[in-house]
Order: structure tokens, then sequence, then C-alpha cells
């Protein structure tokens, strides 16, 4: 019983230190925010996915093939990349680049993985304004998108920066490979064609909110709020104060009024969907989603990506923000803490899994 006394002491003084080191972490990271607004964002990167995956077939062939084929194939790729530096500098040389008749089709990749503030949005936003300029005729954009939806102003303006790129003229194609619901669906709406992985997950096209209502708790511990607005409907839902049937009647009417909003940007940007069958708030896995008319074709973004670089240029662009060493330790602390609850949540759920 010591023991166990001793050992549980300890543990509560370990769990404290935790969450002071959190504390401090968070504080950290919040002064590393403000401090950033000052200084230089980032920086785009842009990565040749076709030299990529070159180097990584030459690395398995080197590993299956004899030593003879391998020998004669670095042999022939020496003397191809002779060939390739003769023909840069002459390039070089001339006055004028090349046409867009002259040079092979361009893919360019952007990848958004959305959260409930879609945060991805101002990396989506540098990487959109980098590429446009540079986009000749039969070039295409891809964008990689992964989100369960969230804030509606928030996925509003990250769908606003995708329809920068079709107003350009630009043929837009979304992968979705595992999810793309609520707001990531109304991102994925705005492109000439989505193309989803059979079991990924999209729909949802519906509107919800939910918040907890502690009057009653306030009101048995005789704790008052009180509330002080201007204009009948500032605030209708509160979470301390006592809701009205006329304050639920007025957001419900909001919550329609936003959900019709969304079902005509949908409805807009895919004419030939059948909205009023979809806009259920239901969702759908990419088998299903085809015959419903959510997605144009079952495909991976790999499969998508690896298909183009035969005949295409394909390009893989990132804006990356630049850290503070605060922001790297509280992303590193959060990032610890994620995989603690994770596992704590899915051993609750116990073996199953699909």
């Amino acid at each position: 019983m010591e023991f166990i006394y001793e050992y549980g002491l300890f543990l509560a003084q370990a769990v404290t230190l935790v969450a002071a080191i959190l504390i401090l972490v968070a504080s950290l990271v919040s002064i590393g925010h403000r401090q950033r607004a000052d200084q230089h964002e980032g920086h785009i990167e842009i990565r040749n996915l076709n030299e990529k995956y070159r180097h990584i077939n030459e690395v398995v062939c080197d590993v299956v093939d004899d030593p003879d084929t391998v020998k004669l194939r670095r042999k022939a790729a020496k003397k191809d990349e002779k060939a390739k530096a003769k023909a840069n500098r002459k390039k070089h040389k001339k006055d004028d680049a090349a046409t867009p008749e002259e040079r092979r089709k361009r893919l360019y990749v952007m990848k958004f993985d959305g959260d409930m503030r879609a945060s991805a949005t101002d990396n989506l936003r540098e990487e959109i304004s980098a590429v446009l300029p540079q986009i000749s005729a039969g070039d295409e954009v891809l964008v990689v998108l992964e989100s369960p939806g969230g804030l509606v102003h928030s996925y509003g303006l990250a769908a606003s920066q995708l329809q920068r790129i079709k107003t350009a003229g630009v043929p837009l194609t979304v992968a979705v490979d595992k999810v793309a619901a609520s707001g990531g669906y109304m991102m994925a709406c705005v492109a000439d064609r989505i193309v989803a992985a059979p079991f990924a997950v999209l729909g949802s096209i519906g509107v919800l909110a939910q918040l907890p209502n502690f009057h009653r708790l306030l009101q048995k511990n005789d704790i008052d709020f009180e509330l002080l607005t201007a204009g009948e409907y500032k605030r209708t839902l509160t979470m301390f104060g006592e809701n009205t049937d006329k304050a639920r009647e007025k957001f419900l009417e909001e919550l329609e009024e936003t959900h019709s909003l969304f079902k005509s940007f949908v409805s807009g940007n895919r004419p030939s969907l059948d909205v009023a069958r979809v806009a259920t708030g239901e969702v759908w896995y990419g088998q299903n989603a085809l015959r419903e008319g959510l997605v144009d074709e079952l495909q991976t973004s790999d499969a998508l990506i690896q298909a183009r670089l035969a005949d295409w240029d394909v390009f893989d662009v990132r804006f990356v923000h630049k850290k503070s060493w605060q922001e790297k330790l509280g992303l590193a602390a959060e990032g610890a803490l994620e995989r603690g609850f994770l596992k704590i949540w899915q051993r609750s759920l116990g073996s199953k899994n699909y």
C-alpha cells in the first residue's frame, strides 16, 4: 500500500509538471505568433516530381537488376545527362524562351490538409499566387484535398481561393484520398473534375451548430449572468443565459439560410448534380459518391500524378512558413499530446477497426 501511495504521489507530481510545461510552451508559442507578424512569413518550395520518381526508379533497379544491366544503364544515363546539358546550354543562348507549344505541359500539385478553421488557406493563397503567373495554355492544377469541414466563413474563403484558378481559365482537378466533407466538399465542388479513392468519404452538405448551456448550473449555485446587447438579434443562443424559444427559432432560421447558400454554391459549380437528393447532410463513400454525381472518377491522387509523369512536367508546390523556435517547440509538444490522447481514445474503443 505504501508503494502504491508513493507511486500515485509521483504520478500526480509528474502530471502537474507536464501540465506546467505545456502551459509554458503555449505561452511561448503565443509570443512566437505575435513576433512572426513582423517577420518574413515564409517561402515557396517547388519540387520536380519527375526527378523524384526517376530517382526512386533508379534506386529500385540498382537493387533488383543484375550488375551488368545496372552498369549499362548508368552508362546510358551519363550519356543522356551530357546530351541534356548540351541542349540546355544551347537553349540559354537563345534570346527568346520556348513557346508553350515547344515545351511539355505542366501539372502543378498543391495539398490542402484542412482543420476546423481551414488554417491551410494561407498557404494555399500563396501557392496559387506563385503559380498563376507561370501558367501557360495546356497547363493544369491539381489540389490534393483532405478535410472534414469546419467554420463556414473559413471554408468559404478557401473555396474562393480555388475559384481564382477557375477564373484564370486554368483547368482544376481536386483529388480526395480520404475525406472531403461539408466545407471540404464546398472546396472540392469548385473543380472542373473531382477524383476520389473508392473508400474516400464525401458529401455532408449540411450545416450544424452545437453549444452547451450552463444556465441551470449557474442558477443552482446562485450565480447571475447578464448579457447586454443592442439589437434584437445581436445574440440569439447563449452558453450562460437562459435560451428562449424565440432565440432558438431565429438561430434555426440562420442555419437554414446558411444551408441554402451552401446548396446554391454546390449547384452553381456542379449543375448536373441533384442537390436536393444529396444536400441532406449525409456522406457517401467514393463508389457511391460516383453514382450520385458527387465525383467524376475513382482514382487516387498518386495514380493520377504517376499517369502524367511520362508526358508532363509535374511540380509539387508548397508554401513553407518560417517557424520560430517557440513554435517548433510548441508544435512538438502539441503533437505528442495529441498522439497520447489518440492512443487513449483508440484503446477505449477496443480492438475493432475498419
